[in-house]
């Protein structure tokens, strides 16, 4: 089994940094893939970035430039640093991580097989 939990998040202005990190225990050698989503009110859950276990990278386009994905496999955490944040960045923001199975496409949703409870991020203008 694994476990995921989310820290991080929080109310910050407008062209402001959060950085979040997300701490995966129990079962840790049955992890590759590691991806943020965020879901807002009223909208689908989206991809937010991803992150290989061989340090590939993906991210959407409405983040790129803003924020990075990275991890630290020796503390089993992945970390989402957030720059220049806007009101539209406002969401709830979920780790998730991908067992060695198929699906493995980082970008899809159905990847994943972990997911953790969220964390919230309130960007104010």
């Amino acid at each position: 089994q694994v476990q995921l939990v989310e820290s991080g998040g929080g109310l910050v202005q407008a062209g402001g940094s959060l950085r979040l990190s997300c701490a995966a225990s129990g079962s840790i050698f049955s992890i590759n893939t590691m991806g943020w989503y965020r879901q807002a009110p009223g909208n689908q859950r989206e991809l937010v970035a991803a992150i290989t276990s061989g340090g590939s990278t993906n991210y959407a386009d409405s983040v790129k430039g803003r924020f990075t994905i990275s991890r630290d496999n020796a503390k089993n955490t992945v970390y989402l640093q957030m720059n220049s944040l806007k009101p539209e960045d406002t969401a709830v923001y979920y780790c998730a991580a991908d067992r060695p199975n198929y699906p493995s496409d980082p970008v899809a949703e159905i990847t994943y097989d972990y997911w953790g409870q969220g964390t919230q991020v309130t960007v104010s203008s």
